[in-house]
């Protein structure tokens, strides 16, 4: 990153993490945007500049994750099995985790412990995790050469691949640490992989 990015990088980051905080603290519903800028001293007009409202705060992870899962798909050789690609891209999102500062950990857990908290925003962040699986789809149909609406097999390799990150990050303790998330998402992708025969999804 250049200096004008990093500061960038740096003053989203701000307000993340102001913004966790505020909504553990007064509630998701009782928090502002208003409060949130105020916390980073910065303008509102500001901090549309980073995001679109409060639920996008809470999106920002499945945002990152998606664009390093397509950006590891799109550097893959065209002849690499899609479920194999898949599996590369998960765990690149898990070694990127596990590479991030310790601040990081933090954010991730606050935020899992947000979620826990408030099924709307469960929700939301199911509804979002959907629309990551609906472009990865879109990528493994292109790598397969067929139509994305309707070639079911896309889907089925999509959400097969997708629900082992979800069994690793649900079945964690609610109380545990961002340690032991990671090697349950570890463990059920290993699991994954040697649950399917080879060529299933060919």
């Amino acid at each position: 990153m250049g200096l004008r990015e990093r500061k960038k990088e740096k003053t989203r980051l701000a307000i993340f993490d102001a913004a966790l905080d505020l909504f553990l603290e007064q509630g998701y519903e009782s928090t502002t945007v208003e409060q949130i800028a105020g916390a980073v001293e910065i303008s509102p007009r500001t901090f549309f500049r980073y995001f679109t409202g409060k639920d996008h705060l809470v999106l920002l992870f499945h945002d990152q994750a998606e664009e390093l899962m397509l950006e590891v798909l799109a550097g893959l050789p065209p002849d690499e099995p899609p479920f194999a690609c898949l599996m590369r891209a998960l765990r690149a999102v898990l070694a990127d985790v596990r590479a991030a500062a310790p601040e990081h950990a933090d954010r991730f857990m606050k935020l899992r412990r947000l979620l826990d908290e408030h099924p709307r925003l469960f929700g939301q962040s199911v509804a979002r995790g959907a629309e990551t699986e609906r472009h990865l789809a879109e990528a493994i149909a292109a790598r397969r050469g067929v139509d994305p609406d309707r070639d079911q097999l896309t889907h089925l390799i999509v959400g097969f691949a997708m629900s082992t990150m979800r069994v690793g990050f649900e079945c964690s303790r609610q109380d545990g640490t961002m340690e032991e998330v990671q090697e349950r998402m570890a463990e059920s992708i290993a699991l994954a992989e040697r649950s399917l025969r080879p060529g299933w999804d060919l």
